[in-house]
């Protein structure tokens, strides 16, 4: 497979549906190395940033080129790390979001949330401490973990390898399907009146409001919807909500109820983070709305309705373990996951709103952040080390080496001589 710069953006784009002769128009450069890891990190925010951008050059109308600066994008996705309030540098993880030893392994967990952190203490029977939570961790296997702190409301993820998240019913569900998917759900007309494009925003943490803030840098009225009592975390709220609006609605208050209707009905773009089905009641439904659905799992298989972050899709998916050690799991550089699904999920509502502009219609998009993972795991090209060395035997015995990068077509490929004995040939030229 290509391993260029645009390799990666033409995968995305095509997954789009987008013009492939748009890709012509994107342009690349900045500092390289950067986002390090084994996993193409870099490559999947690269191509995310670029097709965001691309399709954000398509729906204006514009001729492009699109210039995509690797500095700017690993920064970008690292926003957090970079975030300072009056000088103070924010909380990523509370204390009991972390890794911790089961009996066999691994789990991960996640209690930024209070009613999270709540829930994984009920389900594991003990007090608010590192030390009581790492002690009843430790004394089960990390599956039961993981069952029981979900039937409980909570968040945790046993440790597994690719090869066993490729076996899992989940995974198995994520493997068989593309990384996106877009509907035409009406033959509405258009929902766009005069004035800058009106996006409701029902998206917390990270993924969702990435995509949200990038449609409010491109001109969009972005409003954003919490429940009353459950805001957004503060330091999370300065970073993603930048550009945007922000409201309070207790949609189960027929009032608040009533006032969510009508903002809805003055909507052209609707975007959902929380867990598959938990909005459903609600009636979400519009003639002529682009609605973009974002999940952790995906909306189906066995974990269909599971909550869900970027660090715990890492843990299940494998990623951890391949980004890890043989003592401990490991990360991504960034909370890629959130923020390649972020800017993707913000070019598929572009080329969506472009697609209906030409055609009419509802349109629906759906992404998960498991999706993502699948993709980075196997979509992209890694570096293998073990494609650039070979093997021969010579009188020094059994040589492993590298093989010479230059390379051209007529070339040779490898040495016609392995390495000799020290001073064992004759100070001579053959022939002479």
């Amino acid at each position: 497979m290509d391993n260029t710069p645009r390799s990666g953006t033409e995968l995305l784009w095509s997954a789009l549906g987008g013009d492939p002769a748009l890709v012509d128009r994107v342009e690349y450069g900045g500092t390289s190395g950067l986002l390090p890891a084994r996993l193409p990190v870099m490559d999947l925010a690269r191509a995310a940033v670029a097709v965001c951008s691309l399709a954000a050059v398509e729906h204006a109308g514009l001729p492009g080129p699109v210039r995509v600066d690797d500095g700017a994008v690993a920064t970008a996705f690292v926003s957090e790390r970079h975030l300072r309030v009056d000088g103070r540098a924010p909380v990523s993880f509370a204390p009991l979001s972390r890794f911790w030893r089961a009996s066999d392994g691994w789990v991960r967990t996640h209690a930024n949330y209070p009613h999270h952190r709540a829930a994984l203490l009920v389900a594991l029977g003990v007090p608010d401490s590192v030390e009581a939570v790492a002690g009843a961790i430790g004394e089960r296997k990390a599956v039961e973990v993981e069952s029981a702190v979900y039937a409980a409301g909570g968040l945790a993820v046993a440790l597994r390898t690719p090869s066993e998240w490729a076996e899992h019913p989940q995974g198995r569900e994520v493997a068989a399907r593309p990384l996106l998917t877009r509907e035409r759900l009406d033959e509405a007309p258009p929902r766009r009146r005069s004035g800058p494009l009106r996006v409701l925003d029902l998206t917390r943490v990270i993924a969702g409001p990435v995509a949200t803030r990038t449609l409010a840098l491109l001109g969009a009225d972005v409003l954003r919807i919490d429940p009353p009592g459950n805001p957004e975390l503060p330091d999370q709220h300065a970073d993603t909500n930048v550009g945007k609006r922000t409201a309070a609605l207790d949609l189960e208050r027929p009032s608040d109820r009533r006032t969510f209707d009508e903002l809805l009905d003055a909507a052209d773009v609707l975007v959902t983070g929380y867990r598959p089905g938990a909005l459903d009641r609600f009636g979400l439904d519009r003639p002529g709305l682009v609605t973009a659905r974002l999940s952790a799992w995906g909306d189906y298989g066995p974990w269909g309705e599971r909550r869900g972050f970027d660090s715990l899709v890492q843990v299940a998916t494998g990623i951890a373990v391949t980004e890890g050690s043989a003592e401990e799991p490991g990360t991504l550089p960034a909370q890629a996951l959130d923020h390649g699904t972020g800017y993707l999920l913000a070019a598929a509502v572009l080329r969506s709103l472009t697609e209906q502009r030409a055609e009419g219609g509802g349109r629906l998009v759906r992404m998960a952040l498991a999706q993502t993972g699948h993709w980075l795991t196997t979509a992209l090209p890694r570096y293998e080390p073990e494609r650039y060395v070979t093997e021969s035997d010579g009188p020094l015995g059994r040589l492993r080496h590298a093989l010479s990068p230059v390379s051209y077509e007529g070339g040779p490929t490898n040495w016609t001589r392995p390495p000799g004995l020290a001073g064992a040939d004759a100070p001579e030229w053959p022939g002479a």
